[in-house]
């Protein structure tokens, strides 16, 4: 789930809600780009990535995870830290502090399963003439079927995003909406599990079209550019300024016409924390972020945009993703219907993300108006649909890491990305 910049005129990024003005767009008129060619991705040395999917699931998947593992769950990816951090590979201290930490590994791990079997699923079902509608609940379903959904000790972390095209992130059909799949549509699904609050986010995008082979090769080379560079002690505007030069260094041609690939400069990647899945802390894609480091054990998303438009996303269109503020405390609440429902917040949804069709599924009705009562005082956060300009084509790449004290683990690698 995307986190929204402010971006001003010196490139520096700060995290924020709304964005005024446009900003200059670092590293434009540097060296001539060009297009690269397809390699085929080497996996890092010391570990490899969990498949997408396990032996005796079946098609659509409806066997939990837990069954499938006895609870153990596979590793992700692992990728050695680099330079002066490589002394934690062998430190007996650091080894202890991940055995300690074995039983949350291991949940995180169950997340992680269950986005790829569910995933994998859904890139080779999902069709040209379905009902964006009817694939998030089939997504959704299949979540909390293997997940084996609980409240809010496990299920899913955040509304399913299926961005179409222009639109980059937080669009998702609300109920009643009977927006279908084309065949030249570019969609970001964007969607998260979570077990005892400790969140998945992974996101990947979906074409029809061989046309966008391109653009989706660029945007997953700049998420992959983000993986490697993050690590412990390094600092974010750093792995922002490497992802924008591998971003920025394709050009992509649609439709007979030549266009380069930007980084949506005002989005960005961010730290997760237990039922918190912006903690404070934003990775940028484009360089002169924040000089902030990461530290031993935190988790990241790391996402990256790549758009043939301005590069630059604003909020538009039907809202239908909203969250708690995580920080809010008490507020007086004149109104007994916002009051009612925010109850229903509370126990269903706490500080995670929803959205209005999971208010429908929890039966609440004739709630709009409380929705923003809520909003209006600071409770609940709307977070409206993201987008470049019309015609544009947004692609997205996302994995959540783990930085372990030996070692960085790409939780959500799989076969597919």
């Amino acid at each position: 789930m995307a986190e929204k910049l402010i971006v001003d005129a010196d490139g520096a990024a700060e995290s924020g809600d709304d964005a005024e003005g446009e900003a200059v767009q670092g590293g434009e008129g540097g060296a001539a780009k060009k297009k690269k060619k397809k390699k085929k991705k080497k996996k890092a040395g010391g570990g490899g990535a969990a498949g997408s999917g396990a032996s005796g699931q079946t098609n659509p998947p409806t066997v939990p995870v837990r069954k499938l593992f006895n609870d153990v769950f596979p590793e992700g990816e692992i990728q050695w830290y680099q330079n002066d951090q490589r002394w934690r590979e062998t430190n007996e201290e650091k080894r202890e502090l991940e055995r300690l930490e074995k039983n949350m590994y291991n949940e995180v791990r169950q997340c992680a399963e269950v986005h790829r079997e569910v995933r994998t699923y859904i890139d080779g079902w999902v069709k040209p003439g379905m009902k964006l509608i009817d694939v998030c609940e089939t997504l959704e379903n299949s979540v909390r079927t293997l997940i084996e959904a609980r409240g809010l000790e496990a299920g899913i972390a955040f509304p399913t995003g299926c961005s179409q095209n222009h639109i980059a992130a937080h669009w998702t059909p609300n109920g009643g909406d009977n927006t279908v799949i084309h065949v030249d549509d570019v969609i970001k699904f964007d969607f998260g599990t979570q077990i005892n609050g400790r969140i998945i986010d992974c996101a990947f995008t979906k074409t029809f079209n061989d046309m966008y082979d391109p653009l989706l090769h660029a945007v997953r080379e700049a998420t992959e550019c983000g993986i490697r560079e993050s690590g412990i002690d390094v600092r974010l505007c750093d792995i922002g300024e490497a992802i924008e030069e591998v971003m920025e260094s394709h050009t992509v041609e649609i439709n007979g016409k030549e266009f380069d690939v930007k980084c949506c400069r005002n989005l960005n990647g961010h730290s997760i924390a237990p039922y918190q899945i912006h903690a404070g802390k934003s990775v940028p894609i484009v360089r002169g972020g924040e000089t902030t480091r990461m530290e031993e054990g935190e988790f990241y998303a790391i996402e990256t945009f790549g758009s043939t438009g301005k590069g630059y996303v604003r909020e538009d269109l039907e809202c239908s993703h909203y969250m708690k503020n995580y920080d809010v405390g008490h507020v007086p609440l004149r109104l007994p219907r916002a009051k009612q429902l925010l109850g229903v917040i509370d126990r269903n949804f706490g500080t995670l993300a929803f959205c209005r069709r999971f208010l429908d599924r929890a039966g609440e009705t004739k709630y709009l108006m409380a929705l923003k009562n809520l909003c209006d005082n600071g409770i609940i956060q709307p977070y409206p649909p993201l987008v470049d300009i019309k015609g544009s084509y947004v692609a997205q790449y996302e994995h959540t890491i783990l930085l372990r004290p030996t070692c960085k683990e790409v939780l959500t690698r799989g076969d597919d990305y």
